[in-house]
């Protein structure tokens, strides 16, 4: 106890910071795996790492102990390897601008667009028609527009609605959104990179899943078996929605950064 007290007085104002900001710092890197493979991982990582050091340090095993200390400068080198999707997701938030993908029409047109695939999707629910429709955010999706047909169109119910009824030459893949116009068609995109969690599920929900774990996209997708309406956003997949309750997700996940700040504000005056 006496010692504890030492060390205590023994601290200084920058000993105090430094450890907050290494606590941080563990804090944000369990915070961006939570709820994702990495989960496991960084367990299994940490029970070898613990499993040889208490090895090493109490069993006389010198070749044992060699090799443990030798394997520890390529186990950080291989971290960044094994946590690549992670730390990936972690720099392009980093450099996102953190508006409403991007939107130049303001929260009226932000309403519109999102009104617009919400009617779209309970059509194509009702009639079981499948699609993928994404909506752009902060990270941009121009290397997967390109892989389809550049529209530049006005976004509609509609047009969106031509473009998945089946049999025509744009209907199978994926619609990419941008600010109000619908970009492109026909677009392929990046399955999940976690399959095993989403056996279940069709080429297009792992599509969706997949764009939102690269990207800050939302994905809304429309079974052709089923009907079911899904959103996909941050690798995580909402189901079984109606045209009200999609409308409801879209507007939380993508409300303007203007109307947030706003409530923000008022539920800090009340």
């Amino acid at each position: 106890m006496a010692e504890w007290l030492e060390i205590f007085k023994n601290l200084s104002f920058t000993n105090v910071l430094d450890i907050l900001l290494v606590t941080l710092v563990f804090y944000l890197l369990l915070r961006l795996i939570q709820g994702t493979q990495a989960v496991q991982l960084l367990r299994g990582i940490v029970l070898v790492v613990f499993v040889a050091m208490i090895t090493t340090a109490l069993l006389p095993f010198t070749a044992f102990r060699w090799l443990v200390h030798n394997s520890l400068p390529a186990l950080l080198v291989a971290l960044p390897v094994v946590f690549q999707p992670e730390l990936r997701r972690a720099l392009e938030r980093l450099g996102r601008a953190g508006a409403l993908f991007n939107m130049t029409a303001g929260e009226a047109g932000v309403i519109r667009v999102l009104n617009e695939v919400s009617l779209a999707a309970g059509l194509l629910s009702g009639q079981r028609y499948g699609a993928l429709i994404v909506i752009e955010r902060g990270t941009g999706l121009q290397e997967y527009a390109e892989t389809g047909v550049i529209l530049n169109a006005k976004v509609s119910k509609e047009l969106l609605l031509t473009i998945f009824f089946p049999g025509t030459a744009l209907h199978d893949g994926a619609v990419i959104i941008r600010n109000d116009k619908v970009l492109a068609a026909a677009c392929v995109l990046p399955l999940s990179s976690n399959p095993a969690a989403y056996r279940t599920l069709g080429t297009r929900h792992k599509a969706a899943i997949g764009i939102t774990e690269q990207s800050d996209a939302v994905a809304v997708v429309v079974s052709e078996e089923t009907g079911t309406i899904s959103v996909a956003y941050n690798g995580r997949m909402i189901r079984h929605l109606d045209e009200k309750r999609l409308r409801k997700v879209l507007q939380s996940i993508c409300k303007p950064p203007q109307r947030a700040s706003l409530s923000f504000f008022k539920a800090k005056a009340a």
